[in-house]
């Protein structure tokens, strides 16, 4: 994995270094240098009350099965019906992703596009709510005869499923910040009981930052795969062109060392959902030492989920929880 450092000491050293070195300037590169911490401890937001952390990503104090779409490998992913499998099976929480339709609406869905779970085509942003509705999710399903008349949820339809069951809540913010915040914000409101049950992630820092200056009390949580940037989720690239491809590395290396050295401080953040290849113990210990805890995605088979259980005691994303499967990207 990418070195994470040993905090903003380190970070800000080794700026110090590469500004004197580039610059020759001692001047210009303290300047800079202080100019950067001035700004993390002007701007920086803290995280939510540990106590409201702890019910969320440890509740009954231990480490949490959190079915990810709902348990996309047992039932059709983001749909109520994934929601009831994933209590059925004895998940502790539901990872849900919110989108929005093209007249607005909050709705659960993964892609930009629905061509992948229904059996409609278009975009997202090209889609009304109505025209949504008349899709079925449980189309392209492997278990789809098993969940027939289901229809894409509202988020809220989704709050409402999980809170039945009391399912903690990961809602994944795919884009639209202000928008999602917005939505978001309505919900907290209307149900202050998400306060202690839900944590709101996404890849997209300035999400996170934006929910947590619009509502301090709620738990956030950033989400990242070391280069997602160049690479798709099974490993394949994601530009043809040369150029683009090792620009886009090189942006990952850059994102990789700004999320671990300060954005986690500067968003005020209480856990790192990160892709389970780059977890290890020291990587839980270090975040643990800086309360921060980790989440791991996605967790697929017995024995790995047995080893995050028993062994790094940490919670984790499965696709499923009654059987071994492949990752769902």
């Amino acid at each position: 994995m990418l070195c994470y450092g040993e905090g903003l000491l380190s970070s800000l050293t080794a700026l110090l270094g590469t500004v004197l070195a580039l610059s020759r300037s001692p001047a210009l590169a303290c300047l800079l240098t202080a100019g950067l911490y001035l700004a993390l401890h002007l701007f920086s937001l803290e995280p939510a009350a540990p106590q409201s952390a702890q019910r969320v990503l440890r509740p009954r104090g231990a480490a949490a099965r959190i079915a990810h779409r709902g348990g996309a490998h047992d039932a059709p992913e983001n749909t109520l019906a994934a929601i009831r499998q994933a209590a059925e099976n004895g998940a502790t929480g539901v990872e849900l992703d919110l989108e929005f339709t093209a007249d607005g609406v909050p709705i659960l869905m993964h892609d930009e596009t629905v061509e992948r779970t229904t059996d409609g085509s278009g975009r997202l942003c090209d889609l009304t709510y109505d025209e949504i509705r008349r899709l079925n999710p449980s189309a392209k399903h492997r278990l789809w005869s098993k969940f027939q008349g289901e229809k894409v949820p509202t988020l809220r339809e989704a709050v409402v499923e999980s809170m039945h069951h009391n399912l903690i809540i990961y809602f994944d913010v795919k884009g639209h910040a202000n928008q999602a915040v917005d939505a978001l914000k309505q919900l907290y409101l209307e149900f202050p009981r998400l306060y202690n049950s839900s944590v709101v992630c996404s890849f997209m820092p300035d999400v996170v930052y934006k929910m947590r200056q619009a509502d301090t009390n709620v738990v956030t949580a950033l989400t990242h795969r070391p280069w997602h940037l160049s690479h798709f989720g099974d490993g394949t690239p994601r530009f043809t062109s040369s150029w683009k491809h090792y620009l886009y590395m090189m942006m990952d290396v850059i994102l990789d060392w700004c999320l671990h050295s300060f954005l986690w401080r500067l968003c005020g953040v209480s856990a790192f959902l990160i892709q389970k290849n780059f977890v290890s113990q020291d990587y839980v210990r270090h975040w643990s030492s800086r309360g921060i805890q980790v989440v791991a995605w996605t967790v697929n088979t017995f024995a790995e989920k047995s080893y995050y259980e028993s062994v790094l005691d940490s919670s984790y994303i499965t696709d499923s929880l009654v059987e071994d499967c492949d990752p769902h990207y």
